[in-house]
């Protein structure tokens, strides 16, 4: 499936500007984890605290499922290919485990620490809030590196595609296909 001009630039900018909006959410997140555990106000952390659940709840998932399918599309419909490329497979699975990790680790955790704050509990500390907005922003940074500088050449699949699509090479007329092949020599 090759996608047309138009086509191809909508899912780019759409790609872009969620991608963009993911890694401005996690800007967010870190700062607001960063005033939760550096804050001395508990009014403040706890506010603080309910925003990362806002945004984790009601963004997060929304644009990383967004920039994942715009990211399959242009993938699909591109030369670039799914596994074609290494940096477009690695990108592929971090994308798939950011996802999962939002789901399954960061919102439930941010949901933990918003009731155990309004059960006028201890203000989280570092290792509470901090981790993983670090982590998704260390990974849509390399994400978006890759992106830019296409690293590590084409996988396997993507050099055997490159071979099929150029066709065999061409034959002086008049003689066999098996006169190319060099010869052992004795």
């Amino acid at each position: 499936m090759k996608l047309s001009r138009p086509a191809r630039r909508a899912s780019l900018v759409v790609h872009v500007a969620a991608s963009a909006s993911w890694l401005g959410l996690t800007l967010g997140l870190l700062a607001l984890a960063v005033t939760a555990t550096a804050t001395g106000s508990a009014v403040t952390a706890e506010a603080s605290v309910r925003a990362m659940k806002l945004f984790a709840d009601l963004l997060l998932l929304p644009v990383a499922f967004l920039t994942s399918v715009s990211g399959v599309l242009l993938s699909v419909g591109t030369p670039w290919g799914l596994a074609r490329h290494r940096w477009v497979t690695v990108k592929f699975w971090l994308t798939l485990a950011a996802t999962a990790a939002t789901a399954f680790a960061l919102r439930p955790g941010l949901a933990r620490e918003a009731a155990a704050m309004t059960a006028n509990g201890p203000a989280p500390g570092p290792g509470d809030l901090l981790p993983g907005p670090l982590v998704s922003l260390c990974a849509y940074v390399f994400m978006t590196a890759i992106s830019i500088l296409k690293p590590w050449g084409p996988t396997r699949r993507g050099r055997n595609h490159r071979a099929t699509a150029r066709g065999p090479a061409p034959t002086p007329a008049g003689t066999p296909a098996s006169a190319d092949r060099p010869r052992p020599s004795r």
